[in-house]
């Protein structure tokens, strides 16, 4: 068995695969094997994959399923794997050729049952790096954002014998987009992650308006939106905190046509005195959707 699963769900992205399929054929550390979670797509993406596979030069696996979304893919990633760590690599992104190697050194260094995993770097292709990471040894996924003020995208490593007991992602039938960090707020009560500053992906965001994706994630899955903010709020690590996301949570519930909202949550309170905000918020997302799309 090996030692790590990459895994990668894509959707239609057979134009640009190979280059994260490059990238793990030159990896220093070969103790890894390559998931593909074919989520529906109608490309050549079933016809590359399967000629990599032929090629017999790393340890790879295929599977197909109808479109589900983001969270059917990772639910059906974690289903599959059978290694003790795993990390996902977008479709669209690829690794430095030591990355692999400096999971695992790290990891059989530092590593235990008690750590959730690992989390390490992303850099963009000219080397700078999308956000950086505290000098510590561990830390709460939680305090990353809101005691070491983290701003940008990282790459978290899992330890699968931990993770595997908060699965699977909740999914929301007819939603596609949603928040699969919030597993990680329920995990941090018991399990904190090593923190390692070396880069393990390389990414390169493709042209498509991020603001814009996350309003249109936002408005399709609502309900995914609003139980990842529940959590938020549930776990939040001072009352700012707590505030800010149930402005979310109110906006979410109200493109989501929940009443229900109150009576979901413990903090009913905060909830009230944030709901102002949360209309505020739901017409600003309502009104630079439209606006976008008239441009």
């Amino acid at each position: 068995m090996k030692a790590i699963t990459v895994f990668t769900p894509t959707y239609n992205r057979a134009y640009i695969l190979k280059r994260l399929y490059a990238s793990l054929c030159t990896q220093t550390n070969s103790d890894f094997e390559w998931l593909v979670i074919d989520d529906g797509s109608t490309d050549t993406t079933a016809e590359l994959v399967n000629g990599f596979i032929a090629e017999n030069k790393i340890k790879i696996k295929y599977h197909f399923q109808e479109n589900k979304g983001m969270v059917g893919a990772h639910n059906t990633a974690h289903h599959l794997m059978t290694t003790p760590l795993c990390v996902c690599i977008d479709s669209d992104d690829y690794m430095p050729q030591d990355a692999i190697d400096k999971i695992l050194t790290f990891w059989d260094q530092h590593g235990s049952p008690e750590y959730a995993g690992i989390v390490g770097l992303d850099a963009y292709t000219d080397g700078t790096l999308v956000a950086t990471l505290p000098q510590i040894k561990d830390c709460k996924f939680s305090e990353l954002y809101v005691k070491h003020k983290l701003a940008g995208d990282v790459k978290f490593v899992h330890n699968r014998a931990v993770f595997n007991q908060y699965l699977p992602y909740t999914f929301f039938e007819g939603e596609k987009y949603s928040v699969t960090s919030y597993l990680y707020l329920f995990i941090e009560q018991k399990h904190k992650l090593l923190v390692c500053n070396e880069v393990f992906c390389i990414v390169e965001y493709l042209p498509d308006g991020l603001t814009m994706n996350l309003f249109k994630q936002y408005k399709q899955s609502p309900k995914s939106f609003a139980h990842y903010r529940l959590a938020k709020m549930k776990f939040a690590l001072n009352y700012r905190e707590r505030f800010r996301n149930a402005i979310h949570y109110v906006s979410s519930s109200l493109f989501a046509k929940d009443r229900s909202l109150f009576a979901k949550t413990e903090n009913k309170a905060t909830v009230l005195l944030a709901f102002p905000f949360g209309i505020a918020l739901y017409l600003y997302i309502q009104f630079s959707a439209k606006k976008s799309i008239r441009k």
